[in-house]
């Protein structure tokens, strides 16, 4: 960067710890972070704390995470990203104390909510929504839909539920997350030939991401979600994203 006189700054050491988390190469990417000449920012960090997510890295990303809530103490979804970490481990007590530091600090993570258009219409969904007015046929689709594409392989990820129950429960409570439900009303209501969109305010989780994958496989529909990070577009069972998001 000296030789185009370029001064690094921390947009280009986030670039350089994502790029090498995408990798798998997580010490290398905490190498670079500690040899940062500048203080190191959330974005830094938070590429960082992603790498450990998606790799499994959980003694990592939790140096990751207390650096992150130094920086960003008020930033619910550095909190709940950890807790998937340690819910992908089963480290049900450290999920129990990041929840209470969340609530000590005032913190909530933000309810989960899809919005669908349809012709002239905007369809919103809550996570186990029961208020939208096609709730009850749209649930029969989900759930038949979950049936369907375990016959050709799916199986849910249940650390993406963050709460010590039994494994039925969690697959119930996976089976309506918000984006689940709107994808569904898309592939009831939208004409074959067109694209299922939907935006998401939340990140998208591991298990939807999953679902909607098979959905474009096995059901030949074009499915794009604009989450809170990025957007994904799914066709022919694979996400734009190559499941690094």
């Amino acid at each position: 960067m000296k030789k185009h006189s370029v001064t690094p700054q921390a947009k280009h050491y986030a670039c350089m710890v994502d790029m090498l988390g995408r990798a798998g190469l997580l010490h290398e990417a905490f190498d670079v972070v500690q040899r940062m000449p500048i203080p190191q920012n959330d974005a830094v960090w938070g590429a960082l704390l992603l790498a450990c997510r998606i790799h499994g890295d959980t003694d990592l990303g939790e140096t990751a995470a207390r650096s992150l809530f130094q920086v960003e103490p008020e930033h619910a979804g550095y909190y709940v990203l950890m807790s998937n970490i340690y819910a992908a481990s089963n480290r049900w007590q450290e999920v129990g104390k990041l929840r209470q530091d969340m609530k000590d600090r005032g913190l909530r993570k933000p309810s989960a909510f899809s919005v669908i258009e349809f012709g002239t219409e905007v369809h919103g969904f809550h996570a186990a929504d029961r208020v939208n007015p096609y709730w009850e046929e749209v649930y029969r689709r989900v759930e038949s839909l979950a049936l369907e594409m375990k016959m050709v392989g799916y199986v849910p990820d249940l650390s993406c539920v963050l709460h010590d129950v039994e494994e039925e429960d969690k697959q119930h409570i996976l089976n309506y997350h918000s984006e689940k439900l709107a994808v569904a009303f898309g592939i009831m209501k939208i004409d074959l030939e067109l694209p299922i969109r939907v935006t998401n305010n939340l990140r998208i989780c591991n298990d939807c991401h999953l679902v909607f994958k098979f959905v474009s496989h096995v059901y030949g529909r074009k499915v794009v979600v604009r989450d809170a990070n990025r957007f994904h577009h799914f066709q022919d069972g694979t996400c734009s994203c190559n499941d690094y998001w």
